[in-house]
């Protein structure tokens, strides 16, 4: 029993710090195709709009939580940002995410909310702010 718990506690901010990468990177993948159309194409929008803003913030945001640099208020305004879409373009079609589509905006907006108070895990970069 103990043998488990240590692995467990161990591997708990390792974890964190994978679903943390992952979930910056798929974010970021949101971002890059707002501003560039990649890995998309073709769909780029103007950056001084209200999708320009979302595409700076997945981007650079989703890239900040990737690395875990600043990752705490990163997270924290991503989490915002996905309420915001979630409320402004899924909730107006339909209260439930299945029929609005929305189911991806609550999973993120979620997700950086724990990372925000959680931290970035054992590996990220604001180790190394901090020395």
């Amino acid at each position: 029993m103990a043998k488990a718990s240590s692995f467990r506690t161990a591997w708990e901010p390792r974890l964190l710090s994978l679903v943390r990468l992952v979930a910056g990177l798929l974010f970021m993948e949101h971002g890059t195709a707002k501003l560039f159309g990649f890995p998309a194409g073709g769909h780029h929008v103007a950056l001084f709009s209200l999708l320009g803003l979302a595409g700076v913030l997945e981007t650079f945001g989703g890239l900040l939580v990737a690395v875990g640099l600043f990752t705490r208020p990163a997270a924290f305004i991503l989490s915002g940002e996905m309420a915001v879409a979630y409320f402004k373009v899924h909730f107006p079609h339909s209260f439930f995410p299945l029929l609005n589509g929305g189911d991806a905006a609550v999973l993120y907006c979620f997700l950086f909310l724990y990372i925000s108070l959680t931290g970035g895990g054992s590996w990220k970069l604001d180790q190394l702010r901090r020395r």
